[in-house]
């Protein structure tokens, strides 16, 4: 009998012979490969198994061949009785491939079997690989086995399979084949190929590239209509089963997943995602095989780590590197993936089993290393809880919130502990566990940013061991810290006012809201930089367990008062500070009846420990309003509502505990310094609305309760003089409202404070004595005043007539609006300087016909004399930026439509006066004139669009220069701004406007400089494309050359971005 291995190599070459294309035999591994789904021409195959035969039959050394083959088809009928069949050379060579693919496997398992192999796998000698075993095809031959198999598959199973079962996208249909033939071929050639994929030699490349058909042919021949299974018996088609289920739990499980989706095709109707509509789409399968890889799918991810392998499966469609980035950012998948793992299969039996299952899965996404899919995997673990949380509350709760919080809750003041059968030193927490858990809430609550109740109140369970753990950390050198601190302030951030400011109270100790950390836990340092949680040991010395508690208290207030410190701009600090204030008031309230409690005889030992817990809040109260004194910033107060809440806070105080014994100096300056803080605010320190002194009269009742009740009698009288300007809106203004006010403000007597909104120009001065009132006020004074006034404002001092009466009377005012219509155009120009200079002084009578002076400049704004209209423009420009919400629209409204009754060539030149106004307002409001972008930049786009060409340049270059002030602020009107500009640039009849238009572009270009490839990202290309065809096709030079210009800045940024100057730096980065 022939040796095993020279039987080897004459199947291989049996298998090239029959494979061998036209024009003779080829080398070992070349010749011509078949098509992934083909073979050779039908006369190539016609012939070379003619060959084979002649070969097989004359030739000795083949003899050995020509009995295995007829050995393994004595046990394929089906395959002896095709290869033999001459009305179908296509089946007939696909019968032929498989005996010898079958003879190959038969070869292999003798070589793995014989003594000799077993003798040569003795082990590799030093330092050497280990030999490879006796069956281990070599490259050329594995290359040869690849084509048999591809020609087998394509030959034995391509063409017996229906439309929609198995095809690849973009593949040909294969010719129809009787049903009365092609189901018994198909099982005998999937009959034969599931046998060789039981070898490994010849399964892994088998099972690499053909599983999607060979799955697709256990499907149909098992679970398809008995249509497609004629000739296939039962206990056949239940091997077939049986075969299905056996393959799908030996591959690996993500390859698994991802053939049955491909088997499963598409949705119907579903269209192609975006960025997907160049990928050939998948084919439409029946509905039989669309439900059986449903239920297949559904098993794969009941099994154990059958979430990852689904994800995997779904996520896996690169070849890593880019591409898994690539898929990290396809946000749209990674949802998808999520909808699919939160809901419950309907072979399941239950949903609690469900989630029983699958929830520990989920939550072990959040953990994978891999740092190409770890950002995929964490997308769909958190968009997954957050969908189970949505759906299912109380069993997310339970399978998903409290095991991921388990470490947390563990250590817990709220925890079971038996504490006896622990000894001291011993690990509650490891520091990996911690720390994972730790990041894990990061990644579900900030990173997820869902509020939902459910979400904020299983985190708020865990958040003062949260809060104790930030605590240490900042005690300490651990990376823990900034996760906490994200946790703490997203808390904060996303529930509501009461809750944030009942868990800082909670973190201070003043409630019991929060669960703390176990009293006999504590933190201790970790190895790697985190922390662990352990029994805390017992301390027996009174003296040292008082003096760590007092530690640990202040360390808290201290941590406290740093994470209030990123809470200022929400307001969150400033209302806690007045909760704390408040919280002194009732201290200082139940001083005395505590102390009289105390010092009763007889009283009981619930009251005695009743008393000492009061105590102890107090005490905590004081330290906590100290800390916060001495740390918090001086903008604490983000509103006047907030700085009320203050003031209130203390009156309150004032009236329930007059300064009396030891604390009566400290009292008495605390409450003035509030009353400073109302007076310097009624002084012009603040620009004070109707709405703000709405606010401010809540504290009326208290201040007029002091007034009668508080024993100094200068407190008295501040108060009453405090409750009266409240209540006329500042109108009246004592000497002791300045005197108050330049206590808080710092000033020396006698020097006032600024006169900004609501005091008038005649007020007297916050730092003299009393005086009288705006309208008795001396005429001494007011030249010096109107001088000082004109030299602040930079007026001209020829309007010296008109401003005699500018600052006296409402008499005054009425003839400056009489002599703004003078027929004299140097009397006109003076009472408009004059009356810009009362909106300037902020005189409460020309603030209250606002709407009055505002049409008085804006009539005047049509006059033809120069001096005349650009002061009505100085005018509106300075009304329009101190009451922009009111003016505003008002300016926006002419501009758009002017008045009837004018004619055109007036109404043009009265909207391009007021794009000289809306100009100067943009400068005025600076950043804030984002706020106004949408309604600017539409009336200079409408402009951009007006008959007239002057309005039309006009229009533009103010568009220009409105976004240059927006600068990073553009956003999306970017795009409107573009199409406007390149449109005008190409149709635009009119050389002016088209240069107008070119210009914007050099002035946006110029304005944003380096920052011009972040904001105009999306249409720098179009911007350089429109310069460019300018360049090339514009007549009018003076546009050519504004578009050169806008080129060479476009080019000096590309450089300055592209090649950045080096600068030799040293970085010095100090640990916290």
């Amino acid at each position: 009998m022939a040796e095993p291995g020279a039987g080897l190599e004459r199947v291989l070459e049996a298998l090239e012979l029959l494979l061998r294309p036209p024009g003779g035999s080829a080398e070992r591994g070349g010749g011509a490969v078949p098509g992934p789904e083909g073979a050779p021409r039908l006369e190539t195959l016609l012939s070379n198994a003619s060959a084979l035969e002649e070969r097989l039959r004359r030739e000795p050394r083949w003899e050995a061949l020509r009995g295995l083959r007829c050995a393994v088809l004595a046990r394929a009928p089906a395959l002896a009785a095709g290869a033999a069949d001459e009305a179908d050379p296509c089946w007939a060579a696909a019968c032929a491939l498989l005996a010898l693919l079958l003879c190959l496997k038969e070869r292999l398992a003798a070589l793995a079997a014989a003594p000799s192999a077993r003798g040569a796998g003795a082990g590799p000698g030093p330092g050497g690989a280990p030999p490879p075993s006796a069956d281990t095809l070599s490259v050329a031959q594995g290359r040869a086995v690849g084509r048999a198999l591809r020609a087998a598959v394509g030959l034995g199973l391509v063409p017996y399979l229906p439309p929609g079962v198995g095809q690849l996208p973009g593949s040909p249909a294969p010719p129809p084949v009787p049903r009365a033939t092609g189901g018994a071929r198909l099982h005998a050639a999937t009959a034969a190929l599931t046998e060789l994929a039981q070898h490994p030699a010849l399964g892994a490349p088998l099972l690499a590239r053909h599983l999607g058909l060979l799955l697709a042919s256990l499907c149909l021949l098992g679970h398809g209509p008995a249509a497609y299974s004629e000739g296939v018996s039962e206990a056949e088609r239940a091997r077939c089963r049986e075969t299905l289920q056996h393959i799908l739990d030996r591959i690996y499980q993500p390859l698994a997943v991802r053939e049955l989706l491909i088997l499963q095709g598409r949705p119907k109707q579903s269209p192609p995602s975006p960025g997907e509509e160049t990928k050939p789409a998948l084919v439409r399968a029946p509905a039989w095989l669309r439900r059986l890889c449903g239920q297949l799918l559904s098993e794969r991810l009941m099994r154990p780590s059958g979430v990852q392998a689904v994800v995997r499966g779904i996520m896996e469609g690169t070849d890593g590197g880019a591409g898994a980035e690539a898929a990290a950012v396809d946000w749209r998948k990674c949802d998808a993936v999520a909808k699919i793992l939160a809901s419950c299969p309907q072979q399941c039996r239950s949903l609690q089993e469900y989630y029983r299952l699958v929830c520990p899965q989920v939550l072990g996404l959040l953990h994978i290393q891999d740092k190409l899919t770890a950002r995929q995997f964490q997308r769909v673990a958190t968009t997954t809880l957050l969908t189970m949380v949505k759906e299912h509350p109380q069993l997310a709760e339970k399978y998903l919130l409290q095991p991921l919080l388990a470490p947390l809750l563990r250590c817990s003041e709220t925890a079971e502990l038996v504490m006896e059968d622990l000894s001291a030193g011993a690990v509650l927490v490891t520091e990996a566990e911690l720390g994972s858990c730790v990041e894990d809430v990061l990644k579900v609550y900030v990173v997820g940013n869902d509020s939902s109740s459910l979400l904020l109140g299983s985190l708020q369970s865990v958040l003062g061991v949260v809060f104790s753990l930030y605590s240490f950390a900042k005690q300490n050198v651990s990376y823990l810290r900034s996760p906490c601190q994200e946790i703490l302030l997203w808390f904060l951030e996303k529930s509501e006012r009461e809750v944030s400011l009942a868990v800082l109270e909670g973190f201070a100790g003043l409630n019991s809201i929060v669960p703390t950390l176990h009293p006999r836990c504590r933190f201790c340092a970790g190895g790697e930089g985190g922390a662990t949680i352990a029994v805390e040991e017992t301390i027996s010395d009174e003296d040292d367990a008082l003096y760590q508690k007092i530690s640990l208290e202040q360390c808290h207030i201290e941590s406290l008062v740093e994470l209030l410190s990123h809470c200022q701009k929400s307001g969150l600090a400033g209302d806690f500070f007045i909760r704390c204030l408040q919280a002194l008031t009732h201290v200082a309230v139940e001083d005395e009846v505590a102390s009289n409690l105390a010092a009763a005889p007889g009283g009981s030992l619930l009251e005695l420990e009743q008393y000492h817990a009061g105590q102890r809040r107090k005490l905590l109260v004081l330290q906590l309003v100290a800390t916060l004194c001495e740390s918090i910033s001086d903008t604490v107060f983000t509103d006047v509502a907030q700085v009320q809440e203050f003031v209130a806070a203390t009156l309150q105080r004032a009236c329930a505990s007059p300064a009396r014994g030891p604390g009566a100096a400290v009292e008495a300056q605390t409450l003035s310094m509030a009353m400073g803080l109302v007076a310097a605010m009624l002084g012009g320190a603040v620009q004070l609305q109707s709405s703000d002194f709405t606010v401010l009269k809540r504290l009326v009742p208290l201040l007029e309760e002091l007034s009668r009740t508080y024993p100094e009698p200068v407190t008295q009288e501040l108060a009453s003089d405090l409750r009266i300007a409240i209540c006329t809106h500042g109108a009246f203004s004592p000497g002791t409202l300045g005197a108050a006010a330049d206590g808080v403000l710092g000033k020396k007597p006698g020097t006032g404070v600024q006169r900004p909104a609501g005091i008038p120009s005649g007020a007297p001065s916050l730092g003299g004595g009393r005086a009288p009132s705006w309208h008795s006020h001396s005429n001494s004074s007011a030249p010096m005043e109107r001088s000082e006034e004109q030299t602040l404002s930079h007026e001209p001092s020829t309007t010296g007539p008109a401003l005699a009466p500018c600052t006296d009377s409402p008499a005054g005012l009425q003839e400056l609006l009489v002599s703004a219509y003078d027929p004299q155009p140097p009397s006109r120009a003076a009472a408009l300087r004059c009356l810009t200079s009362l909106i300037t002084q902020r005189d409460p009578e020309a603030l209250r016909l606002q709407e009055k002076l505002l049409q008085v400049f804006l009539e005047n704004v049509q006059h033809e004399d120069a001096f005349v209209y650009l002061s009505a423009i100085q005018g509106i420009a300075l009304l329009s930026s101190e009451y922009p919400e009111r003016i505003l629209p008002i300016l926006l409204a002419e501009y758009r439509c002017p008045a009837r009754g004018t004619e055109d060539a007036t109404a043009t030149i009265t909207r391009m006066k007021l794009g000289e106004v809306l100009m100067r307002v943009t400068q005025a409001l600076g950043d804030m004139v984002f706020k106004h972008r949408e309604p600017l930049v539409q009336a200079f786009l409408q402009g951009a669009r007006d008959p007239d060409s002057a309005l039309r340049a006009s229009s533009l270059s103010n568009l220009g220069e409105l976004c240059q002030h927006l600068g990073f602020q553009l956003g999306s009107i970017v795009q409107e701004v573009t199409s406007c500009v390149t449109a005008i640039a190409k149709t635009d009849p009119e050389a002016e406007v088209r240069r107008a238009a070119v210009h914007v572009v050099v002035v946006l270009l110029r304005g944003l400089s380096e920052k011009a490839t972040e904001v105009l990202r999306d249409v720098l290309r179009d911007l350089y494309r429109l310069l460019k065809y300018v360049v090339v096709a514009e007549p009018d030079g003076a546009t050519k050359l504004h578009a050169q210009l806008a080129l060479e800045e476009l080019d000096a940024v590309m450089r300055r971005v592209l090649f950045p100057p080096q600068t030799l730096e040293k970085k010095i980065v100090v640990l916290p």
